[in-house]
């Protein structure tokens, strides 16, 4: 393959697959069968492109392949005769019948994403098979570039998938944007796999990086993407806005040789200053709605820190406040430790753990690290090395646990 004509298919990849996709799936609805015609497609192109150029509508060409290597494999099975029928039907009032590179492009390309999106994250599909459908569908990352980011095997992630869009199939799970009634709850179910997809690459669960800096992206690309397909709901531009302001320090997490950097050693010279404006923008343009909710409060605590000069500088009591709100609007685990942090920060050691040594949450690791901190600030020595032994046991990261025994063998107490 030519150098320019392999760019050409990379390319198109990054830029059409999800909305190709969409479109595909709406017409053949069998999210398989389209995924397959779509690899058939791209296909098509690294083989032909070299050879004949590429077209001057590369997403029209990859539409109108994609589209007949779907009819080709539908004829291979007379049971879907009827699927077979309504394409051709597709592809005589989309005008190529005749072979053509110039074919029209997709229709509704962004409800079609949109549609995808929904789909990939519905509540009938196990939590772990919404992520991988949506980096596969929506994002569209390789098999295997799922499999590594979540330390699992190729084959197994791939049976995961298969699973997933057969039952996607079986259960007749509509491609549809869900009806005005039904979405707030809907919307929750997509936000929650963004933000789950961006967790897990900002502080990965295990492996021997602090941050997988290609699912933080990929997250905040799909929010994006969300955000102009439902520019009216908040709670996107909230999320949105989280995520931007929490990648934005991103790179001052390590140092040069990979080790971790608390918030209050970072230098702040080296946070994102466009990722903090355009993160910022995002959530005044949500909380203009005045429908406040769990993913906009907590991106105003990102706000928070982000205008802080300094950690010193650090609003502490107006972040315990937005933390109280929070709390009660998503009493969650991770809610209830950060509220505790906080709220010692603001307040002293005792008030932090008068809110945290309650929670006994013993397989949580965050909790005895949290515990550690505000037990050594307390001048309680023993309590912390006790609480920093559970957090190093528990910890799968390399760089956090390294970080961990650091603070364990520290002498004075971190501020």
């Amino acid at each position: 393959m030519t150098r320019a004509a392999q760019a050409a298919v990379e390319q198109a990849f990054r830029q059409e697959w999800s909305a190709l996709l969409g479109g595909l799936t709406r017409r053949v609805r069998d999210p398989q069968l389209a995924e397959d015609a779509l690899a058939d497609a791209f296909a098509a192109a690294a083989a032909g492109w070299p050879r004949n150029g590429v077209p001057e509508r590369p997403g029209a060409w990859l539409q109108t392949v994609a589209r007949r290597a779907a009819i080709d494999r539908l004829r291979r099975d007379r049971v879907l005769a009827d699927r077979v029928e309504r394409l051709r039907a597709d592809a005589l009032r989309a005008g190529d019948a005749v072979p053509a590179v110039d074919a029209d492009v997709p229709d509704q390309p962004e409800d079609d994403q949109l549609r995808l999106l929904f789909t990939c994250c519905h509540p009938a599909l196990a939590p772990e098979a919404r992520v991988a459908l949506t980096l596969r569908a929506v994002g569209g990352l390789t098999t295997g570039e799922i499999a590594r980011a979540f330390l699992t095997a190729e084959p197994a992630m791939a049976q995961r998938l298969v699973r997933a869009r057969r039952r996607i199939a079986a259960t007749g799970i509509p491609f549809r944007v869900p009806p005005p009634e039904d979405l707030p709850e809907r919307v929750g179910g997509v936000l929650a796999v963004l933000y789950l997809i961006f967790n897990e690459g900002y502080t990965a669960a295990a492996g021997d990086q602090l941050v997988r800096a290609d699912l933080c992206t990929e997250a905040i690309r799909l929010a994006r993407l969300l955000a102009r397909l439902m520019p009216d709901e908040p709670e996107v531009r909230g999320l949105l806005a989280l995520l931007l302001l929490t990648d934005a320090r991103r790179a001052a997490r390590t140092d040069a040789a990979g080790a971790y950097v608390g918030l209050d050693a970072q230098d702040r010279t080296r946070w994102d200053a466009a990722a903090l404006d355009e993160g910022l923008t995002a959530l005044a343009e949500a909380l203009r709605r005045r429908r406040p909710g769990p993913y906009q409060l907590q991106a105003a605590i990102a706000a928070t820190h982000a205008r802080a000069a300094s950690f010193d500088a650090t609003d502490w009591p107006q972040i315990a406040a937005l933390y109280d709100a929070l709390a009660g609007l998503a009493p969650t685990p991770v809610v209830a430790v950060n509220r505790a942090v906080a709220h010692g920060f603001a307040y002293g050691p005792a008030a932090g753990l008068a809110l945290l040594e309650p929670l006994r949450l013993h397989r949580y690791q965050p909790f005895h690290a949290a515990l550690a901190e505000l037990r050594r600030r307390a001048g309680d020595e023993a309590g912390a090395q006790e609480a920093y032994a559970e957090a190093i046991a528990l910890s799968a990261n390399a760089v956090e646990r390294d970080e961990l025994r650091r603070r364990s063998n520290r002498t004075d107490p971190v501020q």
